[in-house]
């Protein structure tokens, strides 16, 4: 893979735009902002997301999608995950047809409960086989600074597989392959449920035991889900499993867990909103994990409880002991 558009110049867009680059693909990458598209190419900075950082000569930038997507053999998608099938619906006809589609996106759609993957082949006609997902404890910050870092790419096309494997693989930044699709973003997606309650546990006061508590029944709840849905037990031990857990929910640099934290101290979601600035995905998606899991008869405990906090207005106090008095059951 030599040419890659990379869909949108947030923090992950544009710190995977630098991976690519290091690696030694030639990167354009589109902001929705024509004033942000001329400073990333003048200043070789984004200073909106990734203040600091110097990205490398081979990133170009442009606010014209289809300038963007012309000639690319790779499209990484780097969106908000509940944006995905408007946007994607104003560029799916400039997408080369062979080009591998890469989704860096961890949520499942409100309404339909499809998976990222699933909505990127619903609304460009991709086949199932070109398209990928890329997912592991991946905060965008610390790659961004060239701290070693691992993560896991997903595709059922094994030689495909192997040549986003070569185009992401730097110095910092290791890729491990994975053909289970479907472990791989349920991981990704649910995570940043279970960091939502990280947080506010964090916020309430709670130490070590709390969040180790909430991080195994959590990784538990993924792969409940994720056997239902026929994924391969053995991702959720790893990278894009446990990995991107335990990172998410233990790191202040981490949206999910750091939205959830405000809400333990006492604000409200529209104060936490306002003061989160940055998507923090678990929000809305884990309303669809919720429902994605009832389609199923999958119990997912934490993922409702941070409905209830989250969307019908419970109290996080009242929230911890819904939880603690559940039914005691053999782990």
């Amino acid at each position: 893979m030599t040419r890659a558009a990379v869909l949108s110049a947030g923090s992950w867009g544009t710190t995977f735009a630098k991976v690519l680059a290091d690696a030694g693909t030639e990167v354009t990458l589109h902001a929705r902002r024509p004033e942000l598209a001329a400073a990333i190419t003048a200043d070789r900075e984004n200073a909106d997301y990734l203040p600091g950082i110097r990205l490398p000569d081979g990133i170009t930038a442009t606010a014209d999608p289809a300038q963007a997507l012309d000639g690319a053999d790779l499209v990484v998608l780097s969106i908000p995950s509940q944006t995905l099938r408007e946007n994607l619906a104003g560029w799916a006809p400039h997408i080369p047809a062979q080009a591998t589609l890469l989704s860096l996106m961890k949520g499942i759609e409100l309404g339909s409960t499809r998976r990222m993957s699933e909505v990127v082949c619903e609304v460009t006609g991709a086949a199932p086989e070109r398209v990928a997902v890329l997912s592991g404890p991946n905060l965008a910050r610390e790659i961004a600074e060239e701290q070693p870092a691992a993560t896991v790419v997903a595709c059922t096309d094994p030689d495909r597989l192997e040549a986003l494997q070569a185009a992401c693989h730097t110095r910092y930044f290791r890729p491990y392959t994975n053909p289970d699709l479907v472990g791989c973003e349920l991981g990704g997606a649910v995570k940043n449920v279970i960091a939502l309650a990280a947080g506010v546990a964090e916020g309430l006061g709670f130490g070590d035991n709390t969040r180790a508590s909430l991080i195994t029944r959590g990784l538990a709840e993924t792969a409940r889900l994720g056997q239902a849905l026929g994924a391969d037990p053995l991702t959720f031990a790893g990278l894009a499993g446990l990995g991107d857990l335990v990172a998410t929910c233990s790191s202040p640099l981490s949206r999910n867990r750091t939205f959830g934290e405000h809400l333990g101290r006492g604000m409200s979601l529209e104060e936490t909103v306002a003061a989160t600035k940055q998507t923090a995905e678990g929000v809305k998606s884990c309303r669809s994990v919720l429902d994605l899991a009832r389609a199923h008869g999958v119990e997912v405990p934490i993922t409702e409880a941070v409905v209830r906090v989250c969307h019908d207005g419970e109290s996080p106090v009242q929230m911890v002991r819904e939880i603690m008095s559940r039914e005691a059951k053999p782990e």
